[in-house]
Order: C-alpha cells, then sequence, then structure tokens
C-alpha cells in the first residue's frame, strides 16, 4: 500500500481528472491510502463519520463523485471518466490505494479494479447486483423512466422513483422523508446523477449469473460485507462475487442494512480497517 503520513485534513482540495474536469475531496489522517467511493444519491458529505473513523489508521480520501457536491462534470457521461476520476485520486495518493465502495458504489470500485487502476484491496458494502432469476431486481425500463422524468423537470418524482423502484423502500417512508425539508432537497440536487449509477451497474441486475470475463481483471484481494438485516438477494450478489474473483470473501454484519454505512459507521469502519491492514 502507498503511504502518506503528517497529512493534516484539507477542505475542498481537487485533482483534475483526465477529461479535465475537477473532482473534490477531503483529505484526513496518515498511512496507507484508502479511498471511499459513494453510492446512489449521495456525496462525501453522507461518509464523513467513516471517513473519521478510518483517519485513526489510515489517509483517507473521501471525495465528490462527478456531477455531485464541489465536484465538476462534463457535459457527456461515461462510466469510464469515474474510473479515470478514481484513478486521479489515487494518483494523488502516491500511486496506490485501496477503495472502499458502497452499493452501486462499491461496483464502481470493482469496474476500475476490473479496469487495471492500481488498487491494493477492495472493500465493498452491499454491491446491488441481482444474480437471481426473480430476485427483485429493478425494473427493465429503469434508465428510460429516470430518464424521462429528469428530462421533464421532475427531480423529486425520480428520487422517489428510484426509492421505491429500485431500492424497495415503502411509499409511506418516502412520504416522510419529504416532510424533512433539507434532507429532501440534498437528494433531490442530486437526482441528475441517478442516470450515472444506473449506467455503472449496467446489466447486472438482470437476474442472471455475473460474467467472469466482465470481472476477470479483478485480481486483488476483496472483502465483501453485507448486514444481517438486509434482504437476501445482497447475500446471494455477495456469495456471487466470492466465486468469480480469486481473492474474495464474505463477511455479514449482524444487525445491519443497507443503509449501515451512513447510519452505523461504527460498526463497519472496524471490520474495513481490519481487512485493509491485511
Amino acid at each position: 500500500m502507498s503511504a502518506i503520513r503528517g497529512q493534516a485534513a484539507k477542505a475542498d482540495a481537487r485533482v483534475v481528472s483526465a477529461d479535465g474536469t475537477e473532482i473534490a475531496f477531503e483529505q484526513s489522517g496518515s498511512g496507507p491510502a484508502v479511498v471511499l467511493v459513494a453510492s446512489a444519491l449521495a456525496d462525501r458529505s453522507d461518509t464523513t463519520k467513516l471517513a473519521a473513523l478510518l483517519a485513526e489508521h489510515f489517509t483517507v480520501i473521501n471525495y465528490d463523485r462527478r456531477g455531485r457536491g464541489a465536484s465538476g462534470d462534463a457535459d457527456a457521461y461515461a462510466v469510464e471518466h469515474e474510473i479515470e476520476d478514481i484513478a486521479a485520486l489515487i494518483e494523488h495518493a502516491g500511486g496506490s490505494a485501496s477503495l472502499f465502495g458502497s452499493s452501486s458504489g462499491a461496483v464502481l470500485a470493482l469496474r476500475a479494479a476490473a479496469a487495471g487502476v492500481n488498487i491494493d484491496r477492495l472493500a465493498l458494502y452491499e454491491p446491488p447486483f441481482v444474480v437471481a432469476d426473480g430476485g427483485d431486481g429493478p425494473p427493465g425500463d429503469l434508465a428510460q423512466q429516470v430518464t424521462a422524468l429528469l428530462a421533464q423537470g421532475r427531480d423529486s418524482d425520480a428520487v422517489k422513483y428510484f426509492m421505491t423502484r429500485v431500492q424497495g423502500m415503502p411509499g409511506i417512508a418516502v412520504f416522510f422523508m419529504k416532510l424533512m425539508p433539507k434532507v429532501w432537497a440534498n437528494l433531490t440536487r442530486l437526482a441528475r446523477t441517478l442516470p450515472y449509477d444506473i449506467a455503472v451497474m449496467g446489466d447486472t441486475q438482470r437476474g442472471k449469473p455475473l460474467s467472469v470475463e466482465e470481472w476477470k481483471g479483478v485480481s486483488v484481494p476483496t472483502r465483501v460485507l453485507t448486514g444481517g438485516k438486509s434482504p437476501a438477494a445482497f447475500q446471494r450478489a455477495a456469495r456471487a462475487v466470492t466465486e468469480i474473483l480469486p481473492q474474495a470473501d464474505h463477511r455479514t454484519l449482524p444487525g445491519l442494512h443497507h443503509g449501515a454505512v451512513v447510519m452505523a459507521p461504527k460498526k463497519i469502519a472496524p471490520q474495513i480497517t481490519e481487512f485493509l491492514k491485511g
């Protein structure tokens, strides 16, 4: 692992990605580097508490994915650009780093490793692959539906559609979230990046086995974490990852669910730390 020592926290530091887009991040801690890759409808504010816990052991780079927070964006999106963003952050970190990604961010981390980015280890929380027929995957026309809502300026409706039809959140829960104006405004501001996460997932949520060919470039040690209270589909996805990767294992964390990265960082941080320290 690369090591950066004696670095104080930096607010809104930036790197320039290969296409010229500025990517904003905060850096804290010292020691081997780890980059935190956010999920859908999230930016680095969602992993601030986790970053602080990991900074006791590592140099933590907590960044805003493109189109989010203080980071820039490009006119056209491509998953390859997000991989280049991670590569630029790793170059800043000294040339190699580990990644922690949650949900679709975990899949983006896997794609970066598959593309040959210089990654030491991968810690992943609940990559949302759907690998079994009838496994409650998202609608087949998800991308078209979300794109249409955004084109009509219905960003709030796009968030609601994603939460209910993809994340499986009950409508009543979304209703109560809307009663928290600040929370809902933050989510709505991120709505325009929903197509990005849909692109990251590709065709991996259609109830088919993971493609060995698609992920053959992932050769680094990988740990997949799942919550004991999460739907069984996440457990199946984790087992599928461990079956196709040469150095992967799986741990279930009792009592946790899909939102644990934000809601229970103190229970996840020790698992990440133990694994990344090797």
